[in-house]
Formats: structure tokens, C-alpha cells, sequence
């Protein structure tokens, strides 16, 4: 697995404001998250952080806002890369494929917030550039979402469609255990 990189996407403490969010799922994702990156960092795994840098001055991930800092289990280490992104996609306006190429990694494992969001954009583009992309279901999450017309869709529905839509298409959806036992 050491042609694997584990890619942790936007665990940052501004998505912990659900005032601001929203309702979400998957409480545990973050447990989920945790036992992933300890036993990649325990193998001496690649181990990837992703963050957004927002440019909205008022937004939770604005760079200038506490919430744009890691969440306690994800805070990277050692020589672990982080790349900062603008935009939904990690491979958008960064290094990330040329890194992970010049390293002989085809293989990714994506994690992180949002299901429907980044992690969803990061898995289509990773998938269409030719990585071999498996993402960990439960070490994700989505909000509820809204339509203009006022229709609600819960974040149960919205993360479960999103990964729907992903899998056998541009990615291998498993659970963290299923990742971990190979």
C-alpha cells in the first residue's frame, strides 16, 4: 500500500459551527477519520491534508477565521504535505496530481467533508486523471441541502446518493474496516 496516499479533505473546526452548516450525518465520521490515519500513519503510509482556504473574508474556512484550522485528530505531521485549495477539487489550483505522480502513487483513499462537495469533486476528477480511487464512507459526511424551492433533502439522503453516484464509476466505495482488512 505504500502506492497508496490516504487523502484527508477539509477536516477543519469551521465545519464544527452547524449554526452556520447545518444539520449533518454520520456523527462518527470523525472516529472513522481517526482510525484511518492512525493505521496509515502506523504502516508509514503516504498520508495527503487537504484544506480549503476560502476567499470569502466571512466564511468559516477563511484562512483569517479560527475555523480554518485542522480538527485535533487530523492536525498534519512530520513531513505529511498539505495543500491548500480554493475550489471543491484538490486538483484544482495545486500540485497534487504532479506530487502524487512523481511519487509512484496511483492509489488514493479519500476522506472528509463534505461527501457531496469536495470529497465528491475530488473522487470524479482523482478517478478521470486515472487514479484508482476508494473512498472511506464512513469517515465522510454531508449536510441536509436545499433546493430553491424550498424542498429539503437530509444529509442522510445527500451523502448516501453522492457515494451512489461515485461508486463503479469514478471510485470503490468501503467502509474504514473494509480499507483497513484489505
Amino acid at each position: 500500500m505504500s502506492d497508496t496516499a490516504l487523502i484527508m479533505i477539509d477536516w477543519q473546526q469551521g465545519f464544527d459551527d452547524l449554526a452556520y452548516w447545518g444539520n449533518r450525518n454520520n456523527p462518527a465520521a470523525e472516529k472513522n477519520g481517526a482510525t484511518l490515519l492512525a493505521h496509515w500513519r502506523a504502516k508509514g503510509w503516504p498520508v495527503i491534508h487537504v484544506r480549503h482556504d476560502s476567499t470569502t473574508p466571512q466564511s468559516r474556512l477563511h484562512p483569517d477565521h479560527p475555523g480554518h484550522a485542522f480538527i485535533e485528530f487530523a492536525v498534519p505531521q512530520g513531513e505529511e504535505p498539505i495543500y491548500g485549495k480554493l475550489v471543491n477539487s484538490a486538483f484544482i489550483g495545486t500540485t497534487l496530481e504532479a506530487d502524487l505522480r512523481a511519487r509512484g502513487i496511483d492509489k488514493i483513499v479519500v476522506c472528509g467533508i463534505s461527501t457531496d462537495h469536495c470529497v465528491n469533486t475530488t473522487t470524479r476528477m482523482g478517478g478521470n486523471l486515472g487514479f484508482d480511487v476508494t473512498i472511506a464512507t464512513d469517515a465522510c459526511f454531508a449536510f441536509d441541502r436545499k433546493l430553491p424551492d424550498g424542498r429539503v433533502f437530509a444529509a442522510d439522503l445527500v451523502h448516501d446518493v453522492a457515494l451512489a453516484s461515485l461508486n463503479g464509476e469514478f471510485a470503490v466505495v468501503k467502509s474504514v474496516a473494509q480499507i483497513i482488512d484489505g
